[in-house]
Parts: structure tokens; C-alpha cells; sequence
């Protein structure tokens, strides 16, 4: 265990409290201009799955738990849960699917992905920043609007709802970010 500081925690890292191992969802600081600055960090428990938050000083110590960061790539979904091999050993691991959450929307067969894994089990994942899709659901691209700064609603081949620019119709294959699904790009291939 290593301590740190409580507003350098980040999303998926693993911290122990109270004897508990917890993936931390968000954490976020609040600087007051009167008072102490706080750092409020949402975490979820690993052993149960049970959602805490817990609001520290911003140079309190908490306990960073040492998690391995693995290579891994990502299989198939086998009810609630998400399997991924090692491609070195091609052993394979089963994650759950409240590990993943609402990443699991842009899960592609063979992406590779960053699993943070604490005693063989994956604690937290990570994917690349940014996934190609397709439009499959969108207004009609309307002449004339190319220059437009305003995006249009669309659906996409995963079936998350993203803001796309006018040019881009049905079947366009466009990058959007993992992170919010916001749009990126049109596809380059």
C-alpha cells in the first residue's frame, strides 16, 4: 500500500478503507474561498459492490492499493460478465459487468484494453480513448449546412446517442471519444 495525498486521486484507482478495497467512480476537489479545500471521492466497494463516498482534506494521506495494470483483449460477454485474454498467455478473465459499467457500450470484439487487476481479479478497466462507428439512425443531411456549428442527434451502431455535425448521414463511419461519446471525427477508412 502506498499512501498519497487525496486530491491526486483519479478515476480507477484502487485505495483501501476501513480494511475494504474500493475502485474510485470520480473524485473531485473543491477549493471554498473561505474554509479548507476538500476532495470528494466516490468509490465503490470491490467485495459487495456497495457505492461509498468520502470526503477528505486535500493533503489528508488515504491508502493507494497496489494494482497491477495488464494488457487484455476483449472477447465476448457471457451474460453479466465480460471475458478478456491475456495475449501473452492467452489465459482468459472474466470481469464483471459492474466493473465495466457503461464502458461496456463501446466494447468491441478484439479492442484492446488496460484492466487494472488486484489479486487475479480485474478491479477497474481502461479503454483506448477513442472507437470508431457507424451512424445508424439520423436526420437527413440537409445541403448547404457544411459550415454550420450546429450538431444534429444521432444514433449510433452501439446504440449510444451522440451529437454529430449536419454533413454526416446513415452509415458514416465516424471516432467518437469513450470517455462522453462525443464526436471526434469522420472515420479515415
Amino acid at each position: 500500500m502506498v499512501k498519497v495525498i487525496a486530491s491526486s486521486v483519479r478515476k480507477g484507482n484502487v485505495l483501501e478503507v476501513d480494511g475494504h478495497l474500493c475502485s474510485v467512480l470520480s473524485a473531485e476537489s473543491f477549493f471554498p474561498g473561505k474554509g479548507t479545500p476538500t476532495t470528494q471521492i466516490d468509490m465503490r466497494r470491490i467485495a459487495d459492490g456497495v457505492k461509498v463516498t468520502q470526503r477528505y482534506k486535500t493533503t489528508e494521506q488515504v491508502e493507494r492499493a497496489y494494482v497491477e495494470d495488464r494488457d487484455f483483449t476483449y472477447l465476448y460477454q457471457d451474460g453479466e460478465q465480460y471475458v478478456f485474454m491475456n495475449p501473452e498467455t492467452y489465459d482468459q478473465l472474466p470481469v464483471d459487468g459492474d466493473v465495466v459499467g457503461d464502458l461496456a457500450a463501446y466494447l468491441q470484439e478484439g479492442m484492446k484494453v488496460t484492466l487494472s487487476v488486484f489479486d487475479d481479479r480485474a478491479v477497474a478497466i481502461e479503454l483506448p480513448q477513442r472507437v470508431t462507428l457507424e451512424v445508424v439512425e439520423t436526420e437527413p443531411v440537409t445541403k448547404g449546412q457544411t459550415a454550420s456549428s450546429s450538431y444534429k442527434p444521432a444514433i449510433l451502431s452501439n446504440g449510444v446517442r451522440s451529437a454529430v455535425p449536419p454533413h454526416v448521414g446513415v452509415g458514416t463511419r465516424i471516432v467518437v471519444m469513450t470517455a462522453d461519446g462525443s464526436y471526434v471525427e469522420r472515420a479515415k477508412d
